[in-house]
């Protein structure tokens, strides 16, 4: 992996290490911000697996409701790549495992995201999609 694939998967890696924290009650509330946020252009669009669309601001209220909601999930981060780079604007895609997530707290999720983010002068992720992995794929998944 080259030096900038490297920085990528770390601040993906991180940001995801955060959600695990987040979501289970781990951190402290006032890291949302801090850890999470300010990752965040003012400008991003979320487009969650169920195709709904989500702003800064509407993320942020999502996220603030569920701080603690589940105290069982795990998360692992695989398969970073540099899909395209264009100056410093980078489209990345990443496969995303959960453990212990939904409401029965023991569903198993694989998703695969495209994230388009700067990645100089730091990390600013601007736009983030989500897409359930097929059934088939999950099945195998790490978990």
């Amino acid at each position: 992996m080259d030096r900038l694939t490297d920085t990528v998967r770390l601040e993906i890696e991180d940001l995801h290490a955060f959600f695990e924290a987040w979501f289970n009650g781990s951190i402290d509330q006032d890291q949302l911000d801090f850890r999470f946020l300010s990752h965040m252009s003012d400008d991003m669009v979320f487009v969650s697996t169920g195709g709904r669309t989500l702003g800064k601001a509407d993320f942020r209220a999502a996220f603030q409701k569920s701080y603690g909601c589940n105290p069982k999930i795990r998360i692992q981060v695989r398969d970073v790549q540099i899909e395209h780079r264009i100056g410093t604007t980078a489209l990345v895609t990443y496969t995303e495992w959960q453990t212990g997530a939904g409401p029965d707290q023991t569903t198993k999720t694989g998703r695969i995201s495209s994230a388009l983010m700067d990645v100089q002068p730091s990390i600013l992720w601007h736009h983030i999609h989500e897409t359930w992995l097929p059934d088939d794929v999950q099945a195998k998944g790490p978990f």
